[in-house]
């Protein structure tokens, strides 16, 4: 298990989802598949003027004012992605410029597929943790591919989520600890210059999903002496509705424990986001002292899983900062020939 020698938690979080929608029906409709086994409704589409970079923003923004935090006393902007604007360029310089956290600060960003996010909030906590910082910020964002007629198609969606690490004291949850687990397990990837990645099917899930999650889990509440029972909420990446529901099951949480926390069939998988925006949706609904589990997943392959217990500052800021499912309820549904317009798939040679 992995503690900082420091104790540090969530002074702020803050989120974003795209207005936009398309939905599982219309994608079908046009490809003629069966969209009834992936569980889901609709996804979120970005629109012509959002990127991963506008998303980070909006949830970067959202963070500081629910932190009541100056962008200045940031020490740290690390954004996780797999769907950055720019192939050579960092694009938390750009959030980190748009907030006003700039110049006295350090920004990068990272890859870890769909946990970068996470990623990058672990070594948030470990800056924090050391002393080097008092307060860093750790966004997971993505605005997520696929290429027409496959499967992600239906599942790849879009959104962010922002976590500001800071002290103990001032915390909206503190962390207990937290533990990492990974492997070389090439259950998907994208190689340089493909536009659309590659995924391995079913391989995604026993030897890659589910492996690296329930190692990640079991870890971290076998170190901390914890059983399912001990947590009031939980949270998983969320590739689809299936994949977290059945992982839940077999670690023992029942439905009552990761509800709130699923999002995918409304907004579909955010990528980097997938995991930091299910928390951020159960962070909005929490009462005080209540120990909030999260476990990301990352293909390539791994896991990272943190075990927080939120305090009497949970409620602060609640209100008018939109919640979660604010924006999931807030929604414009468009049509495939839109989705393809605003999504870059339509080519011309």
């Amino acid at each position: 298990m992995m503690k900082p020698l420091r104790d540090v938690g969530i002074v702020g979080y803050g989120a974003y989802v795209p207005r936009y929608r398309i939905t599982a029906e219309e994608i079908s409709r046009v490809w003629k598949m069966g969209e009834d086994n992936l569980q889901l409704e609709e996804k979120a589409v970005p629109g012509l003027d959002e990127d991963t970079t506008t998303i980070a923003i909006e949830a970067a923004r959202n963070a500081l004012r629910k932190a009541g935090l100056d962008p200045d006393k940031l020490s740290a902007i690390w954004l996780g992605s797999e769907s950055k604007p720019y192939s050579v360029k960092p694009t938390a310089t750009i959030v980190a410029e748009a907030v006003g956290a700039t110049p006295h600060t350090s920004a990068a960003d990272w890859e870890f597929a769909c946990k970068a996010g996470t990623e990058a909030m672990q070594a948030a906590i470990g800056f924090v943790g050391s002393g080097m910082a008092e307060y860093a910020m750790a966004i997971g964002a993505d605005t997520a591919q696929g290429r027409p007629g496959d499967q992600l198609e239906y599942t790849a969606g879009a959104g962010g989520a922002a976590f500001i690490v800071g002290p103990k004291e001032e915390s909206m949850a503190y962390l207990e600890g937290s533990f990492s687990y990974v492997s070389d397990t090439p259950d998907f990837f994208r190689r340089p210059g493909q536009q659309y990645p590659t995924h391995g099917n079913r391989f995604t899930g026993e030897p890659a999903y589910f492996t690296h999650t329930m190692m990640a889990v079991q870890q971290l509440m076998g170190d901390l002496g914890y059983d399912p029972d001990d947590y009031d909420r939980v949270v998983f990446h969320q590739p689809n509705s299936k994949f977290p529901k059945r992982v839940a099951q077999r670690l023992g949480f029942v439905e009552d424990q990761y509800r709130d926390g699923l999002l995918v069939p409304f907004i579909g998988n955010a990528y980097a986001a997938s995991a930091a925006l299910g928390l951020a949706a159960v962070l909005d609904k929490a009462d005080p002292g209540e120990r909030v589990l999260l476990a990301s997943f990352g293909s390539g392959a791994g896991s990272d899983a943190f075990s927080f217990v939120t305090t009497e500052r949970i409620t602060r800021g609640r209100n008018p900062l939109p919640s979660v499912r604010d924006y999931v309820n807030r929604r414009r549904e468009i049509d495939y020939a839109r989705y393809a317009r605003q999504r870059g798939k339509l080519v011309m040679y």
